[in-house]
Formats: C-alpha cells, structure tokens, sequence
C-alpha cells in the first residue's frame, strides 16, 4: 500500500496538485469543447473517458465499499476518498504517456498503454534493457490479471446478486450460477469481437445511463434516512483516525480503505491509459487531464455514495464477523429502506459488471497483443479465452477471488510505478508544452 500511496503523493506534489487545478479544463475536454476530429486516433475523448470508466466502475463499486466498510468499519470510507484523489495525479501521468507512447498498426488501429511506454520511454532515456524488461512483465501480469480484477470477480458478483434477487436459495439459478456466466459471456463477446469503436460505441451509451440509475438510487436511500446523514459522516471521520472493532487499529483501517480504492478505482496500474491511449487527440496532455475525471467519478462520487447507503441503513460492528460483505450487504442496505430497491440496484450491478469487462477484455488483448503481435488468430484467441474465464469466475468461491484480484492487482502496479516516476519529467514537460499551445491558440 505505502508503494500505491507514495506514487499517488509524489504525482500530487510533483504535478503541482494537477488534480485540483486541472479538474474544470478535464470537464471541459470530455464534453467535446477541444474535440478535433481530424486528429489521430480511433475514439473521441468521451468515449475513451467512457471506457476507460467502464473499466473502473465496476461491481467493486458495490461489493468492495461493503467489503471494506464490513473489515474496516465507516473509517474506510475516509481513506477510499483521500485514495482517490490521490489517484487523479496518478491517472494524469499514465494516460499522458499512453497517448505520446502510442503505436499505430498498419490497419490503423492503435496500440498503447503502460508496456509501451516503458519500453519506450526508457529507450529514449537510455535504458532500453530496463524498458523492454518492464513492458514485458507488465504485459504478462495484465494477461494474467485482467482475467480476474475485469473479469471473474465482476461475473461472480453479478451473478450473485442476480441469484440473491430472485429468490437467493430458493432461486431457479443456485448451484447453476454458470448458466448465468455463459450469458454474460456471449453478450461480452457479441461486443468486444468488433474491437475498441465496438466497445466505445457500447460504452458511451451504457456508462452515463448505468452511473445515474445506481447514483438516483442511491441518493434516495439515503434521503429517506436523512435523519442519520450527520450521524454516518461523523462515523466515517471518527472512524478514519479512532477505529475500534475489527481491524485493531488505524493502519487497518487505510490500508482496507486504500486496497478497495486502489480495486475501484485502478491508478497506479496503469489498466484505463490502454484505453485512453486510442483516443484522438494531437497533445498527450490533454488525455491526461481527461482521465484525471475516472477517480473522481469512481471513489469520490459512487463510493461514497454506496458507503453512505450502507452507513445510513445497516451498518453494525457485528456484522463483521458473521460474513455478510460484499453484494449482499448492499442488496440489504437498499431493500431496508424500499423494499424493491434490489431490482434497480441488480441492473446496475450487472451493468456494471458487462461494462467492465467489456473494458477489460481490451486491456487484455493489447497486453496480449503485445506479447504474441497484432495477427487477428492472435486476438482471436485471447477473446475466446477471456468469454471462456467469464463462465469460469462465475462459479467459483468469492473470498478466492478477491484475494487473487489484489494480488494481481498490486502485481501489475509494480512496474508500471516504476516506469512513471522514471518518467514522471517527461510528463511535466508535456503539460507545459500543452500549455503553450494553449496561450497562443
């Protein structure tokens, strides 16, 4: 944790606080305001920005805060939003250095993302050994890790609650949850065969309408039991610096809080710059200042708003001992208040979770591609693979997987933080250029 948090500070400090300062003119780029379409490139910043957020908001938006509230107690809840602004300065510097790392194919698609940049970006500094080295475990650890992170934890959860809704034990689904994951599956791959426009072109319709019906929900849950909002809010602060129960202790609570951020929200892994790196654009800096935004959306805005759900409703310290995390604390925490609420919440839930592997699945194959090139038997067979995973992590036991997604997760963090602080002048020079170009048009 203390490797994912330094980066997130020195990126903070170093950029001059770029995700306070830069927030208004990343609002301002992903509506369109700057948009070129004459640039290179595959996707407008929208849609990058929708896909790379697809990738984040995710099932660990719902089961992760509910995890880390059930481990850490309301403080979690504190340290998930400091970890997310953090993460902002972090997105900045990955996705800046996908775009001016990029590589365009002969067909004209593009490939980008943390393998290209460390490669490159340290031949240009000298260190091509280094670079090569990075890029290639990188790309191996995202193979490998996008199969459970994007992939078999986000199938497992929604089929659990899709199981949970109708009927939980009595339902016609229990002990048949793969029936659920073949589903899912030939409708991932109904997409994802058409490749990154496919994807976006999905993504951009799908995130804004699946992130208002889980954020209208929730705000409503939590207006009903308005009542308890100041009660929850000191909760979370007394709790983020005096924690009792569970954890033992105040480091407990920031690393729960930090690890199911880091989860949700993906900066430090340098997973969303693949996606942000098709985007059209002529200046790197200004896909940074866009993918500042995922962060912000992902922990600051939806976290914080399941965590506030969960505190308001049915929070108790003993529920951290009697294993009720995850899915099922949140479809509780929305039925205590309305009754139907589980119906909206599981659309969601399962919109959330085809959105993110959706985005997942081209993280995937790009590091995929990377390793074994560009032939479409090549990409073929990773998407196979991949839909096949899906009906697997659909199964299988949910305190596995979440131990396997961390693992992975804090893997591929490994070199590309490495390759970002090497880097980290080269982002700076950027936006200084960008901002030039800014002054004088």
């Amino acid at each position: 944790m203390v490797w994912l948090v330094a980066g997130g500070l020195f990126f903070t400090g170093y950029l001059g606080f770029i995700n306070v300062r830069g927030f208004r003119h990343g609002m301002a780029l992903a509506m369109g305001k700057y948009q070129n379409p004459s640039a290179p490139g595959e996707v407008s910043q929208f849609q990058a920005l929708a896909t790379a957020v697809s990738g984040t908001v995710g099932v660990g938006n719902i089961a992760g805060v509910a995890i880390a509230i059930s481990l850490g107690g309301p403080g979690a809840t504190f340290w998930l939003i400091v970890a997310g602004l953090l993460g902002m300065s972090t997105k900045f510097a990955e996705c800046t250095l996908a775009v001016k790392y990029r590589r365009t194919n002969p067909d004209g698609s593009v490939s980008g993302g943390p393998m290209y940049y460390l490669e490159q970006g340290l031949i240009d500094l000298g260190l091509p050994s280094v670079g090569k080295a990075l890029g290639l475990f990188y790309a191996m650890a995202m193979v490998i890790g996008c199969l459970g992170i994007g992939n078999m934890f986000q199938s497992n959860q929604a089929a659990a609650i899709f199981i949970t809704v109708t009927g939980a034990e009595h339902s016609p689904f229990m002990g048949r949850a793969w029936l659920l994951g073949l589903a899912m599956a030939i409708v991932v791959a109904v997409v994802i065969f058409g490749g990154i426009k496919s994807i976006a072109r999905v993504t951009e319709k799908l995130v804004p309408f699946m992130a208002i019906l889980y954020s209208v929900a929730a705000i409503i849950i939590i207006l009903f039991n308005a009542d308890k909002i100041f009660w929850a809010l000191g909760a979370i602060w007394q709790g983020a610096f005096s924690p009792e129960g569970v954890t033992g202790g105040i480091i407990g609570v920031i690393v729960i809080g930090f690890r199911r951020a880091v989860f949700s929200n993906e900066a430090g892994l340098g997973s969303a710059s693949i996606a942000h790196s098709a985007v059209k654009t002529n200046h790197p800096a200004t896909e940074g200042y866009v993918a500042l935004l995922e962060p912000f959306i992902d922990t600051v805005v939806v976290c914080t708003l399941t965590a506030l759900v969960i505190i308001t409703t049915v929070y108790d310290p003993s529920l951290a001992s009697t294993g009720i995390s995850g899915i099922e604390m949140t479809t509780r925490a929305f039925q205590s208040t309305i009754s139907w609420s589980p119906i909206p919440l599981s659309i969601a839930a399962i919109l959330f979770a085809f959105s993110t592997m959706l985005s997942w699945s081209y993280y995937g194959l790009k590091a995929f591609t990377y390793l074994f090139g560009e032939a479409n038997i090549t990409q073929l067979t990773f998407k196979l693979i991949f839909c096949i995973f899906i009906v697997i992590g659909s199964a299988i036991q949910l305190n596995a997987l979440i131990d396997l997604s961390d693992a992975l997760v804090f893997i591929v963090a490994i070199p590309n933080l490495i390759g970002l602080y090497i880097l980290a002048p080269i982002v700076k020079a950027e936006i200084e250029k960008y901002s030039k170009h800014r002054k004088f048009t």
